[in-house]
């Protein structure tokens, strides 16, 4: 019996963020891109979302590697957790090695992983697989799809792309290579979903240039440009323009500063000569001739320019004699904190700039025409979209169809679901272990779905505490029982209802007495049954309750 071609998503599909998608043959697996994701609203005090690779743990054995598709966080980002379990190498292209070498000694992993540094246009063999690198565009430099040569056919996987043919620099996405692919024979194509929902094509980078320019012209304020800091085309484009109007440029916020000296470094980032000053001369300069680029485009807590908007910035007071530009749109989920960062910059009076008809942000995924060319040129056999939410792989889905895809053959995958492949078929297969590992702090894994509940339990009703101390012998009480109070209520303003909490827990202990029950865990039962009945009845709210119980 011939061996199956298995590709499994741990992370991608159903989301943005994480991105993750295993590809097995018989002893040999390979991993595309290892990301992260943001937590969401409900994931009280997690730090980081990262995929679940009990799968990989299971068969490390046969994992060759990790090829990376282009360096944003939700593709590179879990790396430093996941190599800890996971001894291999990883291969990727020069910017994004710059890139890890700056993650791993923050992780203190310098020197212990393994990274090749390829390009587009070379050839990785792990196993049975031979991979291809393709040059793609992106809103990051050095992104590649790739090719990949299995025992059945040949998949493409596109990693994240546009079609950009005046990039701001390097070349236009190599489709002449996807085109010849296309007319090999393609088995099965692994395409970028994110922005499926948008007709038309994603503007060039080259337009946000424009605007910078037209923003700069004649412009007496101080500029402040916030924007992703893994975008050096677009701080590329911010140095051009201030050296073309006699302004300096100062880079703040820590990620920006670390990819920029980065990018320098490799020659991905060319400043103009003069142009660049630290953070902290600006003040040495008229308002008119510096610009500010920053971290803080989707209202990050921590961001550069959310600490300037709330006053907690060392180095920059925002007033009105500042111009703002906002070089990014909100990711879903953001826009409740980038509106608040807003409205307090506009309330120190600075002139913000943010909306999409100045053309101050351009996409770095691919629009419905892009999309619609890319199935054209790869004909694929089988179509699986991948890096979206439900909604955006069926659109993709459906367009492929539109293109000539057998609507049979278009196959709409989930986390952990396989995707089975063999000669003559393709089906989804039975579930592999997967989902979301909580990073918070040091701790992985370590918080849950019954910690992330007592937390928002915390969160929205406080917490009481009932401690007491009882006779080891008796079980009489000998001090107590005292109530602390965190979240609930301020003690001095409602010491009635205190003294009646008291009470009851003191009628609790004395029952437990009386039926001479010594076993703690009931007695804290007894105490906090009692306790929640009263509370909601008088206040309609059900604080977490925790007794303490001392002998002595």
């Amino acid at each position: 019996m011939k061996e199956k071609l298995k590709i499994i998503p741990l992370g991608g599909l159903n989301e943005i963020g994480k991105n993750m998608t295993v590809v097995e043959y018989g002893q040999d697996i390979f991993v595309i891109d290892c990301g992260l994701a943001f937590p969401d609203n409900e994931m009280l005090g997690v730090d980081l979302v990262i995929p679940d690779i009990t799968y990989l743990r299971r068969h490390r054995n046969k994992v060759r590697g990790i090829v990376i598709t282009h360096g944003h966080e939700d593709h590179i980002g879990a790396l430093p957790y996941v190599l800890k379990e996971l001894n291999v190498p990883v291969y990727c292209t020069r910017l994004v090695a710059g890139i890890l070498n700056s993650k791993f000694e923050e992780h203190r992993m310098l020197g212990k992983v393994k990274i090749n540094c390829v390009k587009a246009g070379d050839h990785i063999k792990l196993g049975c697989f031979n991979i291809e690198l393709i040059h793609t565009n992106h809103s990051i430099a050095d992104s590649v799809a790739l090719a990949v040569r299995t025992p059945l056919g040949t998949i493409i996987h596109t990693g994240d792309f546009k079609i950009d043919a005046t990039p701001v620099s390097g070349e236009m996405i190599d489709l002449t290579r996807f085109g010849e692919l296309g007319k090999e024979g393609v088995l099965a194509l692994m395409s970028d979903s994110t922005n499926v929902e948008r007709s038309g094509y994603t503007p060039s980078e080259l337009e946000v240039g424009k605007t910078f320019e037209a923003q700069f012209k004649g412009c007496d304020q101080r500029i402040i440009i916030a924007t992703f800091a893994s975008n050096i085309y677009r701080v590329q484009q911010v140095l051009d323009a201030a050296a073309h109007h006699g302004r300096k440029v100062a880079i703040c916020g820590r990620s920006m500063e670390n990819i920029a000296r980065v990018a320098m470094e490799l020659g991905y980032l060319t400043a103009p000569k003069n142009v660049l000053i630290d953070i902290a001369d600006i003040n040495r300069y008229p308002k008119s001739k510096v610009v500010v680029v920053c971290t803080g485009s989707q209202g990050e807590a921590m961001s550069a320019l959310y600490r300037m908007a709330f006053s907690g910035h060392k180095q920059v007071e925002i007033g009105a004699g500042d111009k703002i530009i906002i070089s990014a749109s909100a990711i879903p989920g953001n826009e409740k904190s980038v509106t608040k960062m807003i409205n307090e910059l506009s309330k120190k009076g600075a002139d913000v700039v943010y909306d999409r008809s100045a053309i101050i942000h351009v996409s770095g995924h691919a629009c419905c025409e892009e999309l619609k060319l890319m199935l054209s040129l790869v004909k694929p056999k089988y179509f699986i979209p991948v890096h979206g939410e439900y909604r955006m792989l069926r659109r993709h889905g459906e367009l492929a169809v539109q293109t000539g895809v057998n609507p049979r053959h278009v196959i709409i995958a989930d986390i952990g679901r396989p995707v089975e492949i063999t000669a003559k078929t393709a089906r989804l297969a039975n579930p592999v272990p997967s989902g979301k590992v909580l990073v918070d702090g040091f701790g992985i894994g370590d918080v849950g779905t019954a910690v992330l509940r007592d937390r928002k339990h915390l969160s929205e009703d406080g917490l009481l505490v009932v401690v007491v101390t009882l006779d080891s012998e008796s079980g009489i009480v000998i001090a107590g029982p005292d109530i602390v109070s965190r979240g609930f209520i301020y003690v001095k303003e409602a010491e009635d209802l205190m003294e009646e909490l008291r009470r009851i827990s003191q009628r609790a202990l004395d029952r437990c007495i009386d039926e001479q029950i010594r076993d703690w865990t009931t007695i804290k039962a007894n105490v906090k049954n009692d306790l929640s009945e009263f509370l909601y009845r008088k206040t309609k709210r059900s604080p977490m309750i925790l007794p303490v119980i001392m002998e002595i």
